[in-house]
């Protein structure tokens, strides 16, 4: 098994070594072996472990409930639970999945609303501005814009 020492293990993550360190003192990422010296060494596979964390943080899970999704290695020693456990932390994340893609879709739609409403803009001699307060209503349909125009006019 091919070690890294930390500070190479943390080039190739593309993080630092202070994130390791804290990710260590919240039991996240543990070294797979230390130096008599006390350096920390980890395994290429340990990379995983930590796209696993970065991609729970960038859905909204605060490092706590990380911590317990990810606790499989020390926490579970018969096999069902430990097999039950990791199942139940891929399903939830999953799930968190999910409901990003529901709500980035949401804001797509959003977006092709605005992109039919802009089309129909460029026939109207109006610029948006103060003096009509920023084309609020539209004055060719006399409605209101989308929000994502009206943002932007």
């Amino acid at each position: 098994m091919e070690l890294i020492k930390i500070g190479e293990f943390a080039q190739l993550a593309g993080t630092n070594l202070r994130t390791l360190r804290y990710y260590e003192e919240l039991d996240l990422m543990l070294p797979a072996s230390r130096s008599p010296g006390g350096f920390r060494y980890y395994r290429r596979t340990d990379l995983n472990r930590l796209n696993m964390i970065r991609d729970l943080q960038e859905l909204g899970l605060p490092l706590e409930r990380i911590r317990a999704l990810m606790a499989t290695r020390t926490a579970i020693a018969d096999r069902p639970a430990f097999i039950e456990h990791v199942q139940a932390a891929l399903l939830e994340q999953d799930r968190l999945l999910a409901e990003r893609i529901s709500a980035l879709s949401g804001q797509r739609e959003k977006i092709t609303v605005a992109l039919k409403k802009i089309r129909e803009c460029e026939h109207c001699h109006m610029k948006p501005g103060s003096e009509n307060n920023y084309c609020e209503p539209c004055a060719l349909t006399g409605k209101s814009l989308p929000g994502t125009v009206s943002a932007l006019f």
